[in-house]
């Protein structure tokens, strides 16, 4: 049965975490968690470039491969040195958005934040989407997910996030923005 794998990677800065996360795609099965990491804080961006260039072109991913890179911020830039890299697979450039609809426009992504992250729970709570056993972070994935909340702003619009000091999202972005394009390129066949 051949397999697809979708990397997500959420770009952090100077006090968030970077995060890459690798979902495993095999017709007629639950989607898999097969690789799961949080860089340091300070990993300059092309150690990033170099560690997710190893992970994509790794002989343990067999199949078609796909990286869905938050390209908010300093993410654009990111993505021209991903795009550089060499990595053996598709790059899909994703702006995260505080509303509206996800859309597609000269190749780049524009995904509400609450697509992913509703997207990511319902996938958990169907047990659509499992975590290898023995993924170091998959602890830290899975309480990030506890601590995700929604609030709503003066204007009414939905922000989603961690709002305790000291707590982090990445992982859960990571996760989402993978499983995000699993679900895009489904409805897209």
């Amino acid at each position: 049965m051949k397999a697809e794998y979708f990397a997500g990677l959420d770009l952090g800065q100077s006090q968030d975490y970077t995060a890459l996360g690798v979902i495993e795609r095999r017709e007629g099965s639950a989607l898999r968690l097969r690789y799961l990491e949080r860089m340091p804080l300070g990993t300059p961006y092309t150690e990033v470039v170099e560690r997710v260039r190893r992970a994509m072109r790794s002989r343990s991913l067999v199949g078609e491969r796909h990286l869905v890179v938050d390209a908010t911020g300093v993410g654009r830039a990111v993505v021209e040195l991903l795009k550089k890299a060499e990595l053996g697979c598709r790059v899909w450039p994703v702006l995260i958005t505080g509303s509206g609809a996800a859309a597609v426009r000269r190749g780049v992504y524009r995904v509400p934040k609450r697509e992913l992250i509703v997207g990511l729970q319902g996938l958990l709570e169907r047990g659509e989407l499992q975590i290898a056993a023995g993924l170091g972070a998959g602890g830290a994935l899975v309480r990030e997910m506890a601590e995700m909340r929604v609030r709503v702003t003066d204007k009414g619009h939905e922000q989603f996030g961690v709002w305790r000091h000291g707590e982090h999202d990445d992982l859960v972005l990571a996760v989402a923005l993978g499983c995000w394009a699993v679900g895009t390129k489904t409805r897209s066949r």
